[in-house]
């Protein structure tokens, strides 16, 4: 099972805040050090959800060495927090499609906040979908 460290950081006047340096972007909070180890459980969990349905790639856990070089975590106190056990694994693959097709999708997918991948695998899951 694959752990991710999530460093836990409290102010005097503020709840328990959670991060994640291997996703930046992925915090939450906790009123209590359990209830802040629960929703660090559920963020991880959605955050790597997403980056599968935008067919991104989940990073390999980074060392606690590697964490806590960064100054900016050194405030922070370490905890490992599990992957979901179903973390599907990204693929690539090579397509080819015609050159002005390929430039309305990155323009949809930009504009939408998706990778190229992302919005080509929502698309396929859509499709698969209306034919069901």
């Amino acid at each position: 099972m694959r752990q991710y460290i999530a460093l836990i950081h409290k102010e005097a006047d503020s709840d328990y805040g959670v991060s994640f340096p291997d996703f930046p972007g992925c915090i939450t909070a906790g009123t209590t050090l359990d209830e802040a180890r629960a929703m660090a459980e559920e963020a991880l969990a959605l955050h790597i959800e997403g980056l599968a349905e935008d067919g991104e790639a989940v990073p390999e856990p980074s060392s606690l060495e590697t964490v806590m070089a960064a100054q900016e975590n050194r405030r922070g106190v370490a905890i490992l927090v599990p992957a979901p056990a179903a973390a599907p694994k990204s693929v690539r693959v090579n397509v080819t499609l015609p050159e002005d097709v390929l430039a309305q999708i990155d323009r949809y997918a930009e504009s939408h906040g998706l990778t190229r991948s992302g919005f080509l695998a929502q698309a396929a899951k859509h499709a698969m979908l209306e034919k069901a």
